[in-house]
């Protein structure tokens, strides 16, 4: 679940994806003074974007960077409000407003961080409309789901909402059809199924899958058919299989 306070943010293009999407959020600015007076051009860009909007950029050092935001910083950090999420009433009124058929991808029970921002990642990837995640049992955006988003974070429409399962209906009320991921006696090839409706894809936690109530919701059961011993995929990794295949005739 998102908190409202202010927290530090880091990597390139998480730092510059904040400044593209939601300047007015940010507090502060930092950059690694090494890194400044070598000239890193991608840094001197990003300052100067910066400066055009009005936000004056820091210079720190590598280990003032690394206390507020680990070593994985690149030489750029930011304090700033988090991002504002969507609900379900937000959620619906985007899905009406689509010029294309929807296609939504809905997180059930994901907290791992790297998993999380993997998952946008490959959303923003596959031109996904919108992601949903549910308010407990999810990670939210926290600054590593940022960092390893690479952006995506900022540029995918992200919603929290509180009952997924009622939420899952009323995406169907408005025509979409929901189809999860499971191995089950139910399920069909991913690779055999092709769709022009517009989709919410489910896909479910690390380890347990989709959570029973869910899974009676979906219309259809996928898999992923596997050719080696391995019988699954991490949930960031199946996620950008399903998501490209799904996608393939209606965004590429």
């Amino acid at each position: 679940m998102s908190s409202n306070k202010a927290q530090m943010y880091s990597g390139y293009h998480a730092v510059e994806a904040i400044l593209r999407h939601r300047p007015q959020d940010i507090l502060e600015l930092f950059v690694q003074d090494s890194r400044a007076e070598r000239g890193e051009e991608r840094l001197e860009k990003l300052c100067s974007e910066a400066a055009r909007l009005g936000i004056k950029s820091q210079r720190a050092g590598r280990e003032t960077l690394e206390k507020h935001a680990g070593a994985q910083h690149q030489g750029v950090v930011v304090k700033a409000r988090p991002r504002a999420v969507g609900d379900e009433n937000a959620l619906l009124s985007l899905v009406e407003t689509l010029p294309r058929k929807a296609l939504v991808l809905v997180l059930d029970g994901v907290t791992d961080p790297h998993n999380l921002g993997a998952c946008l990642r490959s959303a923003d990837a596959a031109g996904v409309d919108a992601v949903v995640v549910p308010h407990r049992n999810a990670c939210g955006l926290t600054p590593v789901v940022c960092r390893t988003a690479v952006g995506a974070a900022e540029s995918v429409p992200y919603f929290e909402i509180g009952n997924l399962v009622r939420t899952l209906k009323a995406l169907k009320d408005k025509g979409l059809w929901v189809v999860g991921t499971a191995l089950s006696e139910n399920s069909q090839p991913l690779f055999g199924f092709e769709s022009d409706v517009p989709l919410a894809v489910v896909m479910g936690a690390e380890g347990d899958g989709m959570r029973q109530s869910t899974r009676e919701t979906c219309d259809y059961l996928l898999e992923i058919p596997m050719a080696g011993e391995v019988q699954s995929l991490n949930v960031s990794v199946a996620t950008a299989v399903v998501l490209f295949h799904l996608a393939r005739g209606r965004r590429f």
